[in-house]
This record gives C-alpha cells, sequence and structure tokens, in this order.
C-alpha cells in the first residue's frame, strides 16, 4: 500500500536536502559539467534496487541532469514515502560520484486554459497534444503520456471574457524560497501584481498586454 505524504512532510523529512517539491514532483539537479559525467550519474542511478516498481523521471542533458520523483497511481499523483527514500539513494550515489544537487536549478511550467464550460474544450487539446487525461483528474488535467511536455490543468471561468472567449495563462513551479525574488524580478521587468492574496501559494503577474502568469509554490497547500 502507497504511504502518501504532503510536499511539506517530504521537505522536513531526513536526508533530502537536495530536492524541492514543484508542482507535481519532487526535483533537484545535478550540474555534472560533462555528458560523460551524467552519464555515469544515470548509469549509478540506475543500478538502484526496485526501480522496475518506483522509478525517477530523468533528464539527461550536456551540462547536467534533472530528475523527478512521484508517485503515480491509479487515484493517486504526488508524493510519497518511495519519493523520500528514492531521493536519499540518488542522493548518495550522487555524493559517490563528486557530485550534490542544486535545487534552485528546478522548475516546472503548468499551462492552464480557462473556459466556462472545460468539458467543451478538454477533447481539442488532447487531440491536438496528443496528451492523455491524467489517471486520479481526468475531469480536470491532460498530461504527456511521454512526460516530456508540460500538464495542461482546465480552470473553471465564472464569467467568458469578453467576446464569449476563454484565456490561457501559465503556472511557473518554483522552490518555494525564490518565489518572492521571482516574482520581484518580474515587476521589474515590467510586469504588475494582479492577485497576492493566496501567496505564498501563487502570485498572479501580468505583462504590460495583460497575459498572465502565475509564479507557484508547493505551500500553504497542504
Amino acid at each position: 500500500m502507497t504511504q502518501t505524504i504532503t510536499p511539506q512532510q517530504f521537505h522536513e523529512a531526513e536526508g533530502v536536502d537536495d530536492w524541492r517539491v514543484i508542482g507535481d514532483g519532487a526535483c533537484t539537479f545535478f550540474r555534472t559539467g560533462s555528458f560523460a559525467d551524467g552519464a555515469r550519474l544515470v548509469q549509478a542511478m540506475s543500478e538502484l534496487p526496485g526501480l522496475d516498481e518506483h522509478h525517477p523521471d530523468v533528464d539527461f542533458r550536456q551540462d547536467g541532469v534533472t530528475v523527478r520523483l512521484i508517485t503515480v497511481t491509479d487515484d493517486y499523483y504526488g508524493m510519497s514515502m518511495r519519493d523520500v527514500e528514492l531521493a536519499r539513494q540518488i542522493s548518495a550515489v550522487a555524493r559517490d560520484l563528486g557530485l550534490s544537487g542544486d535545487p534552485s536549478a528546478v522548475q516546472s511550467v503548468l499551462v492552464v486554459p480557462g473556459a466556462p464550460n472545460t468539458a467543451e474544450v478538454m477533447p481539442f487539446w488532447r487531440t491536438v497534444l496528443g496528451y492523455e487525461p491524467r489517471a486520479d483528474t481526468p475531469d480536470e488535467d491532460l498530461v504527456d503520456p511521454r512526460g516530456r511536455g508540460p500538464s495542461f490543468w482546465f480552470e473553471p471561468m465564472d464569467e467568458p471574457r469578453p467576446g464569449g472567449g476563454g484565456a490561457i495563462h501559465i503556472a511557473v513551479w518554483v522552490p518555494h524560497e525564490q518565489a518572492e525574488a521571482r516574482v520581484a524580478a518580474a515587476l521589474a521587468a515590467g510586469g504588475r501584481m494582479v492577485r497576492d492574496g493566496f501567496a505564498p501559494a501563487w502570485w498572479t503577474l501580468a505583462d504590460a498586454a495583460g497575459n498572465e502568469a502565475d509564479i507557484a509554490t508547493t505551500m500553504g497547500r497542504d
């Protein structure tokens, strides 16, 4: 049986200082410096026991390796004690190779289409993207079956935009300790604050043309 935990419980666990829960998983980045060093890290992770039952998602690039941990079942999409245990194991094998995780280098992006009736628009986006409904929330979320693209969450709108249309904005998930600096930088770059009443869970900003983006964290959501 899966022992589910909250993002806060993950962060409070021992041995996971290299990791941050952002959006839909615990992530870290190992800066390797070369393709060969990254390959050695991925090889070391592949030799950990139990990966057939619970495995990390790995993004391997020339300068480093980003790792994401998440537990996915038919009725759950989030953190579990298996992710804590695997995070500790991955950090340990990285240290053996002289590497340390840098959670300040991670983020994830969520696309948020809004519509008065989300059920009417989800089939279009599913077809266009080649995505699938997320198993635990099939009426709200679409995900890339291969984990390559950002997830889509469909937000019901109380009222349509002028002209009867919907709206799309993005949510940028960042480590909680970086959120206020990211907000300040966006404001300094010409943005404006739209809503901050739900901070530190999220701040909604807009550019000069009115396009919106949330800076989001897992804080205040448990």
